[in-house]
């Protein structure tokens, strides 16, 4: 009987290297074809090479941009290098990336997001299911979807918000006095960590109506989000070592049981609150999380039904929006008003004309600001300048972008009648090419807070659906109009008191840098979560110093 021969651990390795590398030329011929056949029907797209598809062709275009800078930059700098390839094309970065159809024109926008809102890109859900648990409003779809956006759409609701601003005036009154520290330390700092504070202080406000103090001191929510957005990724890191990281599932839980105790203890005593004060309507809060809660409430109108405990599948889906918007609704806005700030401080003629308005609508007494605007809110609506001067910073620094899913019957259509497949692509719907496509837009990359303000005969008059920072159609960015609110109040209980000056040469001197890359000219181009650079070093002062 002949003995069983025992194959080698080389042997045994080749034999996994070649079963690994049969399979990975499957799904390499399995891609380039499709994108192989999208070009022999002559669709748009970048040089592309049958075995590297576009990565060498995005290697050249990224390596002319910082190392860090945000990747919504590139279909930009695609649309500057190729001006004649059009707002529709192909682009295919797989292994690395997905096969994408971008789509930056109005009309072809309209289609995805409007005419036929496509569902979110799978690699979102991925994104946020560490923080939501995958019952958010950005990735659910159909029915579930609408139920819980009517929900919560009333509480972001500019009539509703507009009740809640002495609760952002008073957080933003301490990010006044933390300024003004920094300014008499007459040391540099970061904007972006202050913002962030402020922001995350305001949405746990008008979420909440909760103190969350994250300016002054720790918090247990705030620090483990905090962690747990470090630790969030879409699943396509290069590198495996990230990419497969196996302390990520232990640092996800750990934080997500951090958070959901101190939410749902918050929920929890809403909820006991409102029962307890049911027969006085008076006595309810304003809240966005009181208002869910008392539709909730109102739902049950048999009085003994209105002893119930809370449902508990109503409150696990109300703890994920709220986790939700904690994260999204302090980070966007963050990084916006560090913009902001870097406009301000870079364009004195901007800012002399912002004060100049706040004169005007509030007086000269810096000081009665806060008071004035907590009384009467609606004195933000009688600010165009300053309401200009935001959607401009949006337009040049949109803080997101929009990733959907294709379908297989679904197709893109061109101006030119040409019809785009999207089977198994992420479509990409990116406000960058098109906030600075001279299509659209006079002198698009230079900051004309004017376009804002001058009639549909002027040359300046933005094109209908060419901005886009909040997205357009039913999927739009629920949060819009708080940013809008927040951002002003920002705007004006800061502009007249504070002198912004970038500090970004001391950081590069201090590190010994001998050329500093830049975008369109820009030192404070977009990083990261969308922030400035190096999170916007500034320092701060009173202009009466």
């Amino acid at each position: 009987m002949a003995l069983i021969e025992v194959p080698s651990i080389a042997t045994i390795w080749a034999a996994i290297i070649l079963i690994l590398a049969i399979r990975f030329s499957v799904k390499l011929y399995s891609a380039r074809r499709a994108i192989y056949e999208y070009r022999s029907q002559g669709l748009p797209m970048p040089p592309w090479n049958p075995l590297f598809g576009h990565l060498f062709f995005c290697y050249q275009i990224t390596s002319k941009l910082p190392k860090d800078a945000h990747p919504n930059y590139l279909p930009d700098m695609i649309r500057r290098t190729l001006p004649d390839l059009g707002p529709i094309y192909y682009l295919d970065t797989w292994p690395f990336g997905p096969q994408m159809l971008v789509v930056a024109s109005t009309h072809g926008l309209h289609q995805i997001t409007q005419e036929h809102s496509l569902p979110k890109y799978h690699a979102m859900k991925y994104f946020l299911k560490p923080i939501s648990e995958g019952l958010d409003i950005v990735t659910m779809e159909g029915d579930l979807w609408k139920t819980w956006r009517g929900i919560f759409n009333p509480g972001f609701s500019a009539a509703h918000l507009m009740g809640l601003t002495t609760n952002i005036v008073e957080e933003t009154a301490r990010f006044c006095d933390i300024l003004q520290d920094c300014s008499t330390a007459r040391e540099t700092f970061r904007m972006k960590n202050l913002t962030d504070n402020l922001t995350m202080d305001i949405i746990g406000r008008v979420v909440l109506d909760t103190s969350l103090n994250s300016q002054r001191q720790k918090n247990p929510l705030v620090d483990g989000l905090r962690m747990q957005i470090r630790w969030l990724t879409f699943g396509a890191d290069v590198n495996p070592f990230t990419r497969y990281n196996p302390l990520r599932p232990l640092v996800h839980w750990y934080n997500s049981r951090r958070m959901n105790n101190y939410v749902s203890k918050e929920i929890d005593s809403r909820f006991a609150r409102l029962q307890a004060s049911w027969d006085h309507s008076n006595e309810r809060g304003k809240s966005i999380i009181d208002l869910v809660l008392t539709a909730y409430l109102t739902e049950r109108k048999d009085s003994a039904k209105l002893r119930l405990p809370l449902d508990s599948t109503f409150k696990k889906f109300t703890m994920s929006q709220i986790k939700l918007f904690l994260f999204s609704g302090h980070d966007t806005t963050s990084s916006t008003v560090c913009y902001i700030f870097y406009t301000l401080a870079t364009r004195p003629d901007i800012l002399a004309r912002v004060r100049s308005e706040h004169d005007e609508l509030l007086g000269p007494d810096v000081s009665r600001t806060a008071s004035l605007v907590a009384t009467d809110p609606v004195l933000l609506n009688k600010l165009p300048f300053t309401s200009a001067v935001i959607k401009e910073t949006l337009r040049l620094y949109p803080a997101v972008s929009s990733t959907r899913t294709g379908e297989p019957d679904f197709h893109v259509v061109d101006d030119l009648g040409r019809r785009y497949p999207t089977d198994g692509l992420l479509v990409w719907s990116n406000p960058v090419p098109i906030h600075r496509d001279p299509a659209y837009w006079q002198q698009p990359d230079d900051f004309i807070p004017e376009r804002w303000l001058v009639g549909p005969d002027s040359p300046l008059h933005p094109v209908k659906g060419a901005w886009r920072p909040f997205e357009h159609g039913p999927r739009n960015c629920i949060g819009q109009e708080l940013a809008m609110i927040e951002m002003k109040v920002i705007i004006v209980m800061t502009a007249r008191r504070f002198d912004f000056s970038i500090a970004y040469d001391e950081l590069d001197n201090a590190k010994g840098t001998q050329r500093i890359k830049t975008v369109h000219g820009q030192r404070g181009y977009q990083i990261g979560r969308a922030q400035p650079a190096n999170d916007l070093p500034c320092r701060v002062s009173n202009p009466d110093q």
